[in-house]
């Protein structure tokens, strides 16, 4: 899969990108990622990439030309634009296992008050929001959503399974609690149904546990 990012601060995409499994799946080439700086784009000898509202109003919007450029600079006939912004739909594990499916997506991070209309208009194919509330920096997000679409690509985690048996997987339920050694710590002990090796026990327990984590932490997804 091949990933692209404009923002104006690539070292929040570089970094963690580069860091743990996002790492190891760009070193076996699972992904090639691109993160490129907008400024490289800007207008004029200050490489101006944003001016004031039309009509008014606080703050800063990027503006058309540069993002017009870099997205010409890297546009592929399968790739698809998304915008990360609060304005966006909600991101969750469905739209992960779906963008996972992509050949080759390129995220716009937005910053200050947002991006000129006329690019969602007529570069973006969707928007998307990691949660009801407004981050300063809209490439933290994108790196969100990479995270979570990178780690469902074949090869990428250690464990094929791992993608499948976790929260929001295929039973669509929040992930029964783990525990691991020793059985017994300062008095707190491992449930014994997990230390017994009835495998069918062990799947029994943890199906009710995780029903009743979703519905304590979760009722939403019980509905």
């Amino acid at each position: 899969m091949r990933l692209d990012v404009i923002t104006l601060f690539p070292e929040l995409v570089s970094v963690p990108m580069g860091t743990s499994i996002m790492g190891r799946a760009r070193e076996r080439g699972i992904i090639t990622l691109g993160v490129h700086d907008l400024r490289e784009h800007g207008l004029g000898r200050h490489r101006q990439v944003d001016d004031t509202p039309c009509g008014g109003g606080p703050g800063m919007v990027l503006r058309p030309e540069p993002l017009f450029a870099a997205l010409e600079a890297l546009d592929t006939e399968r790739a698809r634009v998304i915008l990360m912004t609060p304005g966006g739909r909600r991101f969750d594990q469905a739209v992960a296992r779906r963008l996972a499916a992509e050949e080759h997506l390129i995220f716009i991070s937005g910053h200050y008050e947002g991006v000129d209309e006329r690019v969602v208009e007529h570069w973006v194919d969707e928007e998307l929001s990691i949660g009801d509330f407004v981050l300063t920096n809209g490439a933290i997000a994108a790196v969100v959503v990479m995270d979570a679409i990178v780690r469902l690509l074949p090869g990428a985690l250690g464990d094929e399974t791992s993608a499948v048996e976790e929260s929001f997987g295929a039973s669509g339920l929040l992930e029964a609690p783990h525990y691991t050694k020793p059985a017994e710590f300062r008095g707190l002990r491992v449930p014994e149904v997990l230390l017994g090796g009835n495998h069918a026990r062990i799947a029994q327990w943890r199906a009710a546990q995780s029903l009743e984590r979703t519905r304590r932490n979760r009722p939403d997804l019980l509905a």
